[in-house]
């Protein structure tokens, strides 16, 4: 039965006796990284310190992106999710998966710090330790978020939260406490503010594949403004993205890639070369395989809804491809599956996807929300229009501006503050639709979400339901957690 976080076996060597004869053999540790004793073998653990788990399948299910196609590929997560029900399975694209994956990441970063701090010259594993940090908060952070409630300052002391492991775990089952969501997040914001100065991009082979100060700084930008504290998540966004044309880093959805194929679109989505991607993990999960045909997904009415009038006046920009003619299958290109086989001459093996966990448009969109929370409106419009000229179709400047007038006209309101919010969460629903992004802001807001099935049955999740938050696996009862709600 798994533990909430029994993942020592992973990096630990079972001792081996030695037999006559083959002393030689036995001597040779089986895996060279078992024994942390250079920086560079720490940076081979920590490639394992960010969680190997896919979201998607789950957070899109539950939000209002997706209805009920009355057929279309079946699976349990999908349909459970969208019920809002509590998802019983450990397997890939599960929420138990992914709370295990997140506690197998956090176990790699404790690790790693621990042979960091014994390490005889602590100074050589100085951006190893920055790393283990800010991974270890990410991960944390991403647990918070999923399992618990939303950060609330009037509420965040007495919410419960998530244990915050911070030590390589030395038994089978041990005991842990949640804390509270205000524990949770200023156990993250120590480790995020004492890793993110000690990182060392020039360290990386593939930059992307690590926490590097871009990707941290964004890491800190999303922390900061779920937590409220705006000019901070300002301040992260700016060391982010510099002072330079932001409009580079944006993906081209209305040039270039406007005539990609499908095919080519998946190859450059999730591609480390792709300056949109920030942050890249890889995660076991059949969502590629599936996104566009699953039963619960995106339809006609939703796609209308997603990518229908906007504050621009112009026209959707995104290459959508209908994966069968005649059907509700809508296919966005993004998520692309990589197969890897059991052995070279296998015809098993494990699907895996590239998982872009943060990009320059989230960051972005976060640093115009916190501008817009702070009265600056004027940077807020700023940052949505740079990303406006790259998302709509014969994009003008002179007519398609983004003004507060615009935007208190099209959402038919007096307070361009809150236009501008509402804009921002709009285009954000459009760019991560699939990604199970609109999850994220749904659980901040508390949107109410409403889902129908095609016999007509009613599933309603409330601004304050307590299926908001997912529930805890149920082997975690074993370490003395108790379940959320219900």
């Amino acid at each position: 039965m798994r533990t909430m976080q029994n993942i020592l076996r992973y990096i630990t060597v079972a001792a081996l006796p030695l037999l006559a004869g083959c002393s030689k053999y036995l001597e040779k540790a089986p895996d060279n990284r078992t024994e942390l004793n250079s920086p560079e073998k720490v940076s081979q653990l920590l490639g394992t310190a960010y969680p190997q788990a896919n979201y998607m399948t789950f957070a899109e299910a539950m939000s209002d992106n997706v209805a009920d196609k009355g057929t279309g590929t079946v699976d349990i997560v999908n349909a459970t999710s969208y019920k809002f029900g509590d998802v019983i399975d450990p397997d890939q694209d599960s929420p138990e998966y992914y709370w295990n994956a997140c506690y197998a990441a956090i176990a790699a970063a404790n690790q790693a710090l621990k042979a960091c701090e014994t390490a005889g010259n602590t100074d050589a594993y100085s951006s190893q330790r920055g790393e283990a940090l800010v991974a270890r908060a990410y991960s944390h952070f991403m647990l918070v978020t999923l399992f618990a409630n939303a950060y609330d300052p009037a509420t965040a002391a007495s919410d419960p939260g998530i244990p915050y492991v911070t030590e390589p775990e030395d038994v089978v089952i041990k005991q842990y406490q949640r804390g509270t969501v205000a524990s949770v997040y200023a156990n993250i914001e120590a480790d995020l503010t004492a890793g993110l100065p000690l990182l060392n991009d020039n360290r990386y082979a593939v930059p992307k594949y690590h926490f590097t100060k871009m990707a941290a700084n964004a890491f800190a930008c999303r922390f900061y403004l779920y937590k409220g504290e705006f000019q901070k998540a300002v301040d992260h966004a700016t060391a982010a993205l510099g002072g330079g044309n932001v409009t580079n880093l944006l993906r081209p959805w209305n040039t270039s890639y406007r005539t990609m194929t499908f095919r080519e679109l998946f190859e450059t989505y999730a591609r480390a070369s792709t300056s949109a991607n920030l942050l890249l993990v890889e995660a076991s999960s059949v969502y590629a395989r599936q996104y566009y045909t699953l039963r619960y997904a995106m339809t006609s009415a939703k796609n209308n809804a997603i990518f229908g009038a906007n504050v621009t006046g112009a026209q959707w920009s995104f290459n959508f491809q209908t994966y069968t003619a005649g059907t509700d299958n809508y296919l966005i290109p993004k998520i692309n599956e990589y197969f890897v086989q059991g052995s070279v001459n296998a015809n098993i093996g494990l699907p895996y996807v590239m998982i872009p966990l943060f990009t320059a448009e989230e960051l972005l969109f976060n640093r115009a929300e916190a501008n817009a929370w702070l009265g600056n409106s004027a940077a807020a419009l700023a940052d949505l229009n740079a990303y406006a000229s790259t998302r709509m179709e014969n994009y003008s400047s002179s007519t398609h501006n983004i003004t507060a007038v615009k935007v208190r006209q099209f959402y038919g309101t007096s307070d361009a503050q809150i236009g501008i919010v509402r804009t921002i969460l709009d285009f954000k629903r459009a760019e991560f639709a699939q990604e199970g992004m609109r999850w994220f802001d749904i659980l901040r807001f508390r949107i109410p979400v409403t889902h129908r099935s095609a016999a007509g049955e009613v599933y309603m999740l409330t601004e304050n339901d307590p299926r908001r938050l997912l529930q805890l696996p149920q082997s975690t009862s074993l370490s003395g957690l108790s379940p959320n709600p219900r």
